[in-house]
């Protein structure tokens, strides 16, 4: 793994004293290198090796070289699912559900995603931008680097465009890289009861182009289930994305297999999320179109599921597998995208070897992001964290605890 200098100046950074998982699936564990060293240049992985290979003193090397201290180096951590940006709180309505009322209940309370909407909708730019930073900080803090943001709590032009644009400022203010995803066909406001076919009408004719216009969103997600959105309704909104030259991926297979699966591959979709009812056909087109299945263990949980994703079909597929945190406010708020690897093995059974690269490796492919990062790789971007562990493992192992040392994003630690 050792590399040569690109140049014959010197590196920004050098850190030695490290183990190294670069996540490279090269035949060893976690693509280790036990007693290694990683060097920096202009935001980008300049070499990687076994400290004994490195071209000279390490202080004749680099501008400035640390010493990891014996601590593991992952990639940065990529959540390739959230919806970090919303109003409100459904706290009393999980305290309703607790007490024995029906969704129905809730519902008819004011509660579940109208509650949101009405929330989001009501709050400016500054009020939601207020809400999401402490969210984002605690993903920070266990070593992200890039976190995909979806809208969909708006289900209306402005509203949409104005979630996008505080994800957007987030990405620009604060240290760590923002994806936005448009979810505008995400749920039927009450607006349009009735009329979903109008309320789709919408999203294709009036916030699709505007939302392509104001260059807020990367991709374009939606909701294709019974309680969502039809598979005829859902392709109406993807080719309006094609024809906006917007990639696409899909909230699918969740609660019933209606093609979901299938429907993203057709379109060549980034990602294809939940897919706990995904059906053999499905997988199989996923691996033709190489979309990456997105689980999320944080909604199977709060949503007390059983019907669990067919993982081991889809290693058979070869189907890579992602994992993230869906932070929402209704199915599952969790801000710990390290607790979801320990749920990701201890609810799906992937290996740890497999949730770590869920979160790094396959994450950064889900987003369209591979070549760029998620494996520790000279040329790619200088993304790590640094973490207070014994052996990779630990990171699926233990739960409720934050093992995470420092992060670097582009090739700047968080402090020297």
């Amino acid at each position: 793994m050792a590399r040569e200098r690109a140049n014959g100046g010197k590196w920004d950074r050098l850190w030695v004293g490290a183990d190294l998982a670069t996540m490279v699936p090269d035949g060893e564990p976690y693509g280790a290198i036990r007693n290694a060293a990683i060097a920096v240049e202009n935001g980008r992985i300049a070499w990687l090796g076994e400290a004994a290979d490195l071209p000279g003193d390490p202080h004749t090397l680099a501008g400035t070289v640390h010493d990891a201290g014996g601590r593991w180096i992952t990639p940065g951590l990529i959540d390739c699912h959230t919806h970090l940006v919303f109003g409100g709180s459904r706290a009393g309505e999980f305290e309703m559900r607790l007490n024995g009322a029906s969704y129905e209940e809730v519902a008819r309370a004011g509660g579940g995603i109208v509650s949101t909407m009405r929330a989001t909708r009501e709050a400016d730019d500054d009020t939601l931008h207020e809400a999401a930073v402490p969210r984002l900080r605690h993903l920070i803090g266990e070593g992200v680097t890039t976190v995909e943001v979806k809208s969909g709590y708006g289900l209306d032009t402005d509203t949409e465009i104005k979630q996008l644009r505080v994800a957007r400022k987030l990405g620009e203010e604060m240290p760590v890289d923002i994806q936005t995803t448009f979810l505008g066909a995400h749920a039927l406001p009450p607006e349009y009861a009735g009329r979903q076919n109008a309320y789709i009408d919408l999203v294709v004719d009036e916030m699709m182009p505007a939302v392509a216009e104001s260059g807020f969103a990367d991709a374009v997600d939606a909701f294709c289930e019974g309680i969502g959105f039809t598979p005829e309704e859902t392709d109406r909104v993807f080719s309006s994305a094609r024809s906006h030259g917007l990639p696409v991926k899909l909230h699918a297979d969740q609660l019933s297999d209606l093609g979901g699966a299938a429907l993203a591959a057709r379109y060549d979709a980034l990602s294809a999320d939940h897919l706990e009812y995904t059906s053999e056909d499905g997988i199989r087109a996923l691996a033709e179109a190489g979309t990456i299945a997105v689980l999320l263990p944080g909604a199977f949980y709060t949503l007390r599921e059983t019907k669990l994703p067919p993982v081991e079909a889809m290693r058979a597929a070869g189907v890579g597998i992602a994992i993230a945190t869906d932070f929402n406010p209704g199915s599952s708020p969790t801000l710990s995208l390290v607790l979801m690897l320990n749920m990701a093995c201890t609810l799906f059974r992937l290996t740890p070897e497999e949730a770590l690269a869920s979160v790094t490796r396959v994450a950064a492919q889900a987003l369209g992001l591979g070549e760029d990062r998620g494996t520790l790789e000279v040329g790619k971007r200088a993304d790590l964290a640094l973490w207070d562990i014994g052996q990779p493992a630990e990171l699926c192992y233990w739960f409720g605890v934050n093992p995470c040392a420092g992060r670097v994003r582009g090739g700047e630690p968080d402090s020297d």
